[in-house]
């Protein structure tokens, strides 16, 4: 099956949740969209299922008009963060119900839900209620429904969230696996830019109920069509500085003035805002190609084998990936140092103006 959704709109008390969606999806292909919280993930999933009608634009299926078809009458399986389960059916029976409403034959049903609880760690807590199972057991079971269902259309909306690290790790590397091999179309919603590269396949950026940009996740995160879509897919958040281009110079909002990088050397005066991710800025020897701004420690974030170091440098506050544990004490003064040949341009609608490589690949 190919799903088309044809410039889709969702508009809810005449407030634009969706607006004008176009997006095809193609049979055992893995579909990542990835926005914030309230940027129109799962009301654009509801549309692709069913569970609800735009109110402008198409779904296609296989090139046949669904806009109107209800869930019941799709093949749809759907997963959501917050795990639905039949409180009053055992483990067993919440996976095999799917198979049984569509009349599967016992031998085949029993090997489906087995195979189904084996890969998501079940076997033992098969006869156990909903009400008797951890958080993250009744998400597993949510996803053992989804699974054996077979459906053509699987939508996966932050279904790992409650999971614990390492089977979320795991899962995350085998459910794209496992629902390819059915040829199904897998779309898997998520907040998080480290797992919509994990993920792979193509990746859609959504802003305010707005697709950003859609294709390939390695492309679309190297090469941002557009400030939105860089700031949707950088985490931390996108450092960004506005800059003012006449002539030979480029002033700052402070005032500050100095020559234009290479990038900026070949765009038309105006305004311009740069964007780079925290692993583009260090701290200490500057390189040959980097552009330098002091600056002042406010807090210094430590995860495992990385820190996080923000730094306000009278332009905004930004932050720098620094491999390994370092202490960097509020108020420390600093010499933050942004690599040019890793920072985004972005003109004054926030469409790409100038980037490493683009000329090349233009």
């Amino acid at each position: 099956m190919s799903l088309v959704l044809d410039q889709v709109g969702l508009s809810v008390a005449e407030a634009a949740v969706i607006s004008d969606v176009s997006l095809t999806l193609e049979r055992g292909t893995m579909n990542v969209l990835l926005g914030p919280t309230l940027s129109g993930k799962t009301s654009l999933m509801r549309l692709m299922a069913g569970l609800d009608r735009p109110t402008s634009g198409r779904v296609l299926a296989d090139g046949k008009d669904v806009t109107g078809v209800p869930v019941r009458r799709r093949s749809v399986a759907m997963v959501y963060q917050q795990f639905v389960n039949y409180p009053t059916l055992t483990v067993y029976e919440n996976i095999a119900s799917p198979l049984r409403v569509a009349g599967v034959k016992r031998v085949e049903l029993e090997a489906r839900v087995q195979e189904a609880a084996r890969f998501l760690r079940l076997e033992g807590l098969l006869q156990r209620l909903p009400g008797e199972l951890s958080g993250g057991q009744q998400q597993r079971t949510a996803i053992a429904r989804a699974l054996v269902k077979g459906a053509e259309l699987v939508l996966l909306d932050e279904p790992l969230a409650n999971l614990d690290y390492k089977l979320r790790e795991e899962l995350r590397e085998e459910l794209p696996r496992i629902f390819a091999r059915s040829g199904a179309i897998l779309v898997y919603a998520t907040t998080e830019p480290a797992e919509a590269l994990l993920l792979g396949g193509s990746t859609a950026t959504l802003c305010e109920g707005r697709m950003t940009q859609v294709g390939p996740t390695a492309r679309v995160y190297r090469r941002p069509e557009n400030l939105d879509a860089a700031r949707v897919f950088s985490d931390p958040p996108l450092n960004e500085l506005a800059v003012e281009k006449r002539g030979a110079l480029v002033t700052l909002r402070n005032g500050r003035q100095m020559p234009p990088s290479a990038l900026l050397a070949g765009l038309p005066g105006g305004s311009y805002s740069l964007g780079f991710r925290a692993d583009a800025v260090t701290l200490g020897d500057a390189l040959a190609s980097a552009m330098s701004f002091p600056g002042v420690v406010s807090v210094t974030e430590i995860s495992g084998s990385e820190s996080f170091i923000h730094v306000d440098v009278g332009l905004g506050t930004w932050v720098c990936l620094a491999p390994g544990v370092h202490d960097w004490q509020p108020g420390s003064a600093v010499e933050m140092r942004v690599d040019a040949r890793q920072v985004f341009v972005f003109d004054a609608a926030g469409r790409l103006a100038a980037a490493p490589g683009m000329a090349e690949t233009a």
